[in-house]
């Protein structure tokens, strides 16, 4: 059972808790926070998504409503968090240049969906008991 994952006022995606019910409402937005405040959440999964969707920087931030200095420091500052590379760019020019995600890159955005799908689970098994007396949320 897969929650569908709606976009937010900032084009991040939430992962719902629930199909159905008050906990349909509530949502899960998960963030790794690693040392020197490096960290990878809901907003740079998405933005790696749409860059390997896309082919292009820019055009993965056209899609998530950001300019293309915000989506490049972003991929800059996930490419300074791991040894390997996240995502490979080639220069504009007569060959129309573009960007790609990376095995390695595909793997993280894959890695962090199932912890972020594992998460919500977690929540919505501990948070059904208090279903029904949840207020109209």
């Amino acid at each position: 059972m897969k929650a569908k994952r709606k976009p937010d006022a900032s084009g991040a995606r939430r992962k719902a808790l629930a199909e159905q019910g008050p906990l349909s409402r509530a949502s899960l937005r998960l963030r790794i926070v690693f040392p020197a405040e490096r960290q990878i959440g809901p907003g740079k999964a998405d933005l790696l998504e749409a860059i390997g969707r896309t082919g292009s920087i820019s055009s993965a931030a056209r899609d998530l409503g950001m300019s293309y200095r915000r989506a490049w420091l972003l991929v800059d500052e996930m490419g300074k968090l791991f040894k390997r590379p996240l995502v490979t760019t080639a220069a504009g020019g007569a060959h129309g240049g573009g960007a790609a995600l990376t095995d390695f890159g595909r793997a993280l955005v894959a890695a962090y969906r199932r912890i972020e799908d594992r998460a919500a689970e977690a929540a919505r098994a501990e948070l059904i008991a208090f279903e029904s007396d949840l207020d109209d949320v």
